[in-house]
């Protein structure tokens, strides 16, 4: 068995135009005397590796507490691809995903630097998957990215954004990307990895 961080290191992390950055304080410190350390830390439900809830673009839609963990976990398929993602490319990536292993199909990861078009997200939308995840800090593109999302939360998908797969081969894993429990919140950071059960 091996395991892939996929997940971004927080304090360094990509930050989204225009998002808060995280910060980090050092309430108490061992070496000023204190009994123990203590970090306190602040930061935006979508910087970094983090999850997008349906209730981010949609008033009435879910949010992070509301999406079953099972969304979040299970088979998922890394498929690679740069630039535009077209509704035949993500027909493509699907049929590839069924081939490796029919239950990877819930969950997409895409591999490089690739931006989701609206046709693409229609097919990932008409499947039904519970996951679309990829490496940029947002699914759509940066300059316009409501169309794409509205497409995919529409049908409760979970977006998985600012995840690392440079060093993961495409093919099919067991995904962790359960986010953490954030009461009415639009996101959630999270610790993304996934798991070859072939090595």
């Amino acid at each position: 068995m091996k395991i892939y961080d996929i997940s971004q290191e927080v304090f360094s992390c990509v930050v989204f135009p225009g998002d808060p950055a995280p910060k980090k304080n050092t309430v108490c410190s061992i070496d000023s005397g204190a009994v123990c350390n203590l970090t306190e830390f602040s930061m935006c439900a979508h910087n970094g590796t983090h999850i997008d809830a349906p209730y981010h673009f949609l008033n009435d839609g879910k949010s992070v507490d509301e999406i079953p963990l099972e969304k979040f976990t299970g088979y998922a398929f890394v498929a690679d691809h740069e630039g535009l993602v077209s509704a035949e490319d993500a027909e493509n990536i699907l049929k590839k995903a069924a081939a490796a292993n029919r239950e990877s199909v819930k969950r997409i990861l895409i591999k490089g630097k690739s931006t989701v078009s609206e046709s693409a997200a229609r097919v990932f939308a008409k499947e039904k998957i519970f996951l679309l995840g990829n490496e940029s800090q947002t699914v759509g593109p940066k300059d316009a990215p409501m169309a794409v999302h509205k497409i995919l939360l529409g049908e409760e998908m979970v977006l998985l954004e600012g995840i690392r797969l440079e060093h993961v081969p495409e093919g099919a894993y067991v995904l962790n990307a359960a986010p953490l429990c954030l009461s009415g919140a639009d996101g959630a950071p999270c610790r993304a990895i996934l798991i070859d059960l072939e090595n």
